[in-house]
């Protein structure tokens, strides 16, 4: 995507965060950190009078932002202690509201599961990506989302489905099943021993060689959404 000449932003919603080691990017402050630092602000009185503690917010995130060349990120985090996680989703549809006129394009990878629909934070979404692997469970929990988000009356532009690690003997098999949650197959990325050695060694998967079938399918992949 940086190859398109697009304006860039990425943002990490999923609490166990682990876009950044991905994307090769060190992240010293997440919005999560953000939201304690002004809880206990405003709890020992250092808010100035007069100022809105929500701008305050806007700019902190604004702060927070990291650049590179190809693209933004934003990490989300987790609040400290026991704090519900649900504080922070729910500040991530108004950094997205306040920051969609910055960037042609903004990639959220969400936290794996339902609760990003429920919540209604990627309600404004043009197109959802649902990635799974070979398991039961993530062919169930594909199917409920594609449920969901009729339920919800959530209107994607576009609802694909991507399965990920399939391994090539039981790939006409996973197939078939992922038929039947009734969403689009938009790829297929097979199990890669490149992808899990550079796992094991925490090297950035960006750093992937051009060269990899992991690369290839994603390109692939890519090509199919730039089209459409």
């Amino acid at each position: 995507l940086s190859k398109t000449g697009k304006d860039i932003l990425a943002i990490d919603a999923d609490p166990d965060s682990n876009l950044p080691e991905a994307l090769g990017v060190d992240v010293d402050r997440t919005v999560g950190d953000i939201r304690e630092e002004l809880k206990k602000d405003t709890a020992q009185g250092k808010i100035p009078t007069g100022m809105n503690k929500w701008d305050i917010l806007d700019y902190k995130v604004m702060e927070s932002i990291i650049e590179t060349p190809e693209f933004d990120l934003l990490v989300m985090g987790r609040p400290e202690g026991s704090g519900c996680y649900c504080a922070v989703n729910n500040m991530l549809r108004r950094i997205i509201e306040n920051l969609s006129e910055n960037y042609d394009l903004i990639i959220i990878d969400t936290e794996a599961g339902l609760e990003h629909l429920s919540r209604r934070t990627t309600q404004n979404v043009d197109l959802m990506l649902v990635v799974t692997d070979n398991s039961k469970r993530g062919m169930l929990t594909a199917h409920r989302i594609g449920d969901l988000a009729g339920e919800l009356e959530i209107q994607f532009k576009e609802l694909y489905l991507i399965l990920n690690r399939v391994r090539p003997e039981i790939e006409e098999d996973l197939i078939k099943k992922a038929q039947e949650t009734g969403l689009e197959i938009l790829g297929i990325v097979h199990e890669d021993e490149e992808v899990t050695e550079y796992d094991l060694e925490g090297k950035p998967l960006v750093e992937l060689p051009d060269d990899s079938n992991t690369v290839k399918a994603v390109n692939g992949i890519l090509s199919r959404i730039l089209r459409e």
